[in-house]
């Protein structure tokens, strides 16, 4: 039997059979290609992924010139308010107007000139003690003057001489002339009525202060006043628009409105999982965020990533690309170089690219892990296998 020469494609032996011939794995050569194009596309991944890095950074290039950064940021164009940020309203005057009417609760405080007449029976002189009970009694029943309450049947109570007049629904003026009416009734019998009438607490309804959602049509509740769309509106606008609404029910109405959560202008950090998909970080703009605010605002690089990241800034419709800026974290962090520490406005993403090495071996272990799932199988398919030949061995042989 001739022997193989060296470099022939007959080196790969398998174990020499029964008579003694020894044979030669048919296809290796196929195999040794399959095994070379595996080696190529997992070297060729690290290469690959820094050509799409690269590619981003080519694209920005043509927009780096002027962007804000640090030491030379620019303020926030005119905030206008959207769903869900959450507005501070605060009424500074909420006064009713004259001609709001009555409701029950109301405390009027009422002063009547010239009521009925006294009755005392007891003559002064003689028993002075009980004309000062008779005379006390009087004054109670047919003197009015102090605070009544609407009750709850709408009704002012004025004591049992006087009886109760309904006033709910009524303006304070129509419920005092409603009043002098009855007084000079001819059940009462008051030859002539001067009856004034005061609201003690003219405030609107209910007071208008403390947080307000911008709710998803665009609107907040101002709550028994009804609702108003402010999406859309700057601050002054806002104001202005419910001060407008609120002169319905009040005199000359003054509200403050400050923005308390700044919900709807927000940027996002994306953490490439390096095969693993990608976690997205949904954080507020404020106006002050850059690069290395937002690296802090989320703990640092995390341990999977590179420090290859760049800004992708949404373009106006109708542009076919975005902006990208290529960001160098080393001269941000290490060398206090300002150029590409951009100031991040509304809808920017942060990009942070996965490390190559760690996405190489993640891309080999999604790779080898059904190869090595089903291997597994077999090889405990065998082991059992083995295992009931044994036993079964065992048992003929009487053990």
């Amino acid at each position: 039997m001739s022997q193989p020469k060296r470099g022939d494609e007959a080196q790969w032996f398998l174990p020499a059979s029964s008579n003694g011939e020894v044979t030669v794995r048919n296809g290796s050569r196929k195999i040794r290609r399959l095994w070379q194009a595996l080696a190529i596309l997992i070297l060729g991944i690290p290469v690959l992924a820094s050509g799409c890095t690269s590619l981003h950074s080519h694209k920005g290039e043509a927009f780096v010139a002027d962007m804000p950064r640090e030491l030379n940021k620019v303020t926030m164009p005119q905030y206008r308010i959207e769903a869900p940020d959450i507005l501070l309203i605060q009424a500074v005057n909420n006064i009713r107007p004259a001609d709001t009417k009555l409701e029950i609760g109301d405390e009027l405080l009422l002063k009547l000139r010239k009521g009925l007449p006294f009755q005392v029976d007891t003559d002064p002189a003689t028993d002075p003690l009980q004309y000062e009970l008779e005379l006390q009694a009087e004054l109670q029943l047919k003197v009015i003057d102090g605070t009544y309450v609407v009750n709850n049947r709408g009704e002012i109570d004025l004591g049992p001489v006087y009886g109760a007049v309904p006033v709910v629904g009524l303006t304070v003026e129509d419920a005092r002339a409603k009043i002098n009416a009855h007084l000079t009734s001819e059940e009462i019998g008051l030859i002539e009525s001067d009856l004034s009438m005061v609201l003690l607490d003219p405030s609107g309804k209910q007071p208008i202060s403390g947080e307000h959602l911008v709710r998803q049509d665009g609107t907040v509740s101002l709550g028994v006043y009804g609702e108003i769309p402010v999406a859309g509106l700057t601050l002054m606008q806002a104001k202005m628009s419910i001060e407008s609404y609120l002169s319905r029910y009040m005199v000359d109405p003054e509200v403050s409105v400050d923005v308390l959560a700044y919900n709807s202008k927000v940027y996002y950090v994306i953490l490439d999982g390096g095969g693993f998909g990608e976690s997205v970080i949904r954080l507020p703009i404020t106006g002050n965020e850059r690069v290395r605010y937002a690296m802090a605002n989320i703990e640092g690089i995390p341990e999977i990533s590179s420090k290859k990241m760049w800004i992708a800034r949404p373009a106006p419709g109708g542009f076919g690309e975005a902006q990208i800026l290529d960001v160098h974290w080393r001269a941000i962090a290490a060398e206090g170089i300002t150029t590409t520490n951009y100031q991040l406005l509304p809808g920017d993403r942060l990009y942070v690219k996965a490390d190559h090495l760690i996405a190489t071996d993640n891309f080999i272990s999604k790779l080898t892990a059904p190869v090595e799932r089903v291997f597994g199988s077999i090889l405990l398919g065998a082991g059992v296998a083995r295992s009931i030949e044994f036993y079964e061995r065992q048992g003929n042989q009487g053990f």
